[in-house]
Order: structure tokens, then C-alpha cells, then sequence
């Protein structure tokens, strides 16, 4: 079948590489500012290394959405959380009714989001918008059109529909490329399981002085985690797992979700991490303006804060982070409210609309 993947960075590398050597036609999609699709295009496709390896072609990599879309029966996001809405803005003169879309990953409400962007009503089964919980692999863009892939998941990688009628559908589309991929009953699930804003924000606050100093030359898990890193991490994993609780929703701690994905060997919030084989040779940042305080935190513990008020919650741990990051980037990130429950129109459900009713 026909697949667009939406994005030109590392995951959507591994997503567009894999879905190729699966025997499917890829079509590639980003906006024109992104000088790597055009790399893509000059390859004729993507070169994987590491866990995946070998050549796999590419039908089209530009910026003509209509062409990408047209015919795709599955169409794929992949993205940090500030690309969901143009994503959806750019998909919406030529989303067509039956098309099946995903959100890869979620980064907390990632289909929400998208499905808004399209402008069609959440329970809208027309035109279905998936989410998944994580991206599927570890990956690293080596230059455009290679990348390096530390590990493909083997467990603890989540899926679900919005409406969640159509969970079925969407599984049934993606399992077979995606074999590790599971079904999860809705997308509070893959929401709420996303480990970003769990571990990037502490280990990235507790080694502010040495991403200065070094320009992130050192291992950001291997030597960036410590007992007194780690500790931070289970705190915010904590007020994360009682969100969850409270919606009816288990949500794993991370250690035990990172076990099962393949990326941790031993279930510790210290040394899990710093031995983590799924984790070994990753650098950290080169500088604070990165993904890790601007997407894991404005977005991620934003969301989770003010989810977790407007269902009871008090989550002082995130609350804490959320102030000093501000402070540090000298930017108010809850005041600008990337994503809140407002901003998407959920501030008027009631805890019981939101387990039910998606």
C-alpha cells in the first residue's frame, strides 16, 4: 500500500526505511526550511545502521502534501510536539474520508491535537487518528538520508485510536510492520506512558552546569544519571503514575516499561539508566535550547500539571521543574501554554468523560 510519512527527522527515517522494506510504497512529506528532505530525495531513499541495516528506496520526498497524501492509505507523523498541529493544518485540503492517520508519538494528546488540525469532530470515524506512546525506535540522523538506529523496540510500545472504536482497524493496519506494537484501550494510555518528560527534564536540570560548560560533551545517560538523578526521575514518574490512577488508567513506571522496550537491563531508576544498553553512546545536548526543556517540559509536564488540577491532583515535583526551567530559560512556560486541557477544548469534560467517552 501507499504510506506517507510526515517528517524528515531521525524517526521518521527509521519509519519511512522500515515501512519501505516491508515491501510498501513510502512517500516522504516536510516543510520546504527542512534542507534534509531534499538530501532524501538526492539519495532516492534511506540508509539504516546499527540494529536495521541496509538500503531501502524512497517513491517521493518533497513538500507537495497533495501528492503525498493522494492515494495514501496510511499516513504516519512522526515528530517532536510542536510539529502535530502544522502537521494536521498542512493534511486538511486534501484528507480524505478513510485515510488512517498516526500520531508518532503521542507526546500527550498528540491525536487530539491533530484530529483538531483537521478540523473534524474527535469521535469522528470518517477519518481516523491513531497515537503511540513512543516513537518505535532509538535513532540518531547521521546525515539525510542515513540513520543509526541504538534499538527497535521490543515491547512496551503502545497504540490506540481516537474514537477508540476504531482501535481494531488501526492495529490491524500497522501490526504487521510494527510487530511489537500493542493495543491499548484508549489514548489516555499512550498518552500518559510517554517517558520523555519523566527523564529528559531532571537529568537535563540536574546537569545544567555541564551542558554549559561542555557543550554536551558527555554521555547524557551513562554519565548524566546519578543515585541523586535517579531519585529526581522516580518523583516525577510518581505524580505521572497517579495521574493515571486516578483516570483508571495503569501507567507503568518507567523502569519497568524500559525493560520491556529493551533500551534498560536492569529495573533502577540509577543505574538502569547509566547502564542501559538501548542508552549506550548517547550524547548529550549541545545546549539548554533543546527538545528536552523546550518540548519535554512546555509541553509535557505543562500538560500533565494542568491535567492533574483540573482532575484533583497536586504534582509539586513537575510543578517545581516547570519553575526552575522557566527561570533558566528565561521563558514562562506555563504561561505560554503550548498544551493545556483549555487549548484543546478538553477543560470541559469531567474525569468520568474522560475515561469513557473517547
Amino acid at each position: 500500500m501507499k504510506v506517507a510519512i510526515l517528517g524528515s527527522g531521525n524517526g521518521a527515517h527509521a519509519a519511512a526505511f522500515e515501512w519501505s522494506r516491508a515491501g510498501h510504497e513510502v512517500w516522504m512529506f516536510d516543510f520546504p526550511q527542512f534542507d534534509v528532505i531534499r538530501g532524501i530525495a538526492q539519495k532516492g531513499g534511506i540508509e539504516c545502521r546499527g540494529e536495521m541495516e541496509g538500503f531501502a528506496p524512497i517513491a517521493y520526498a518533497g513538500s507537495e502534501i497533495d501528492r503525498v497524501l493522494e492515494g495514501a492509505e496510511l499516513i504516519i507523523a512522526v515528530g517532536p510536539a510542536y510539529s502535530t498541529e502544522p502537521f494536521a493544518k498542512a493534511c486538511k485540503p486534501y484528507a480524505k474520508e478513510g485515510q488512517v492517520f498516526v500520531v508518532c508519538p503521542a507526546s500527550f494528546s498528540g491525536a487530539i491535537v491533530f484530529k483538531q488540525g483537521l478540523g473534524i469532530d474527535l469521535l469522528d470515524e470518517r477519518i481516523v487518528v491513531a497515537e503511540t506512546s513512543t516513537l518505535p525506535y532509538a535513532a540518531r540522523l547521521v546525515e539525510a538520508g542515513t540513520v543509526f538506529i541504538h534499538n527497535r523496540l521490543k515491547g512496551g510500545l503502545y497504540i490506540a485510536a481516537l474514537p477508540s472504536s476504531c482501535n481494531q482497524k488501526v492495529y490491524n493496519l500497522v501490526h504487521p510492520v510494527h510487530d511489537t506494537m500493542e493495543l491499548v484501550d484508549n489514548v489516555w494510555q499512550t498518552s500518559f506512558q510517554n517517558a520523555n518528560p519523566v527523564i529528559h527534564p531532571a537529568v537535563s536540570l540536574l546537569n545544567v552546569a555541564l551542558i554549559e560548560r561542555t557543550g554536551g560533551d558527555f554521555l547524557f545517560y551513562e554519565e548524566g544519571v546519578t543515585p541523586a538523578v535517579g531519585r529526581l526521575i522516580k518523583a516525577v514518574d510518581d505524580e505521572k503514575i497517579a495521574i493515571g490512577a486516578k483516570l483508571g488508567v495503569r501507567i507503568m513506571r518507567d523502569t519497568e516499561l524500559g525493560m520491556l522496550q529493551g533500551y534498560q537491563a536492569v529495573d533502577s531508576y540509577d543505574v538502569g539508566y547509566s547502564t542501559a544498553p538501548g542508552y549506550k553512546g548517547i550524547m548529550a545536548q549541545h545546549s539548554l535550547d533543546y527538545r528536552y526543556f523546550n518540548e519535554d517540559v512546555g509541553y509535557g509536564l505543562v500538560y500533565m500539571t494542568d491535567f492533574a488540577r483540573h482532575i484533583g491532583l497536586e504534582t509539586p515535583i513537575m510543578d517545581s521543574i516547570i519553575n526552575i526551567v522557566s527561570v533558566l530559560m528565561e521563558r514562562d512556560y506555563r504561561k505560554e501554554g503550548a498544551r493545556t486541557l483549555a487549548k484543546l477544548g478538553l477543560d470541559r469534560y469531567d474525569l468520568e468523560d474522560f475515561v469513557h467517552k473517547f
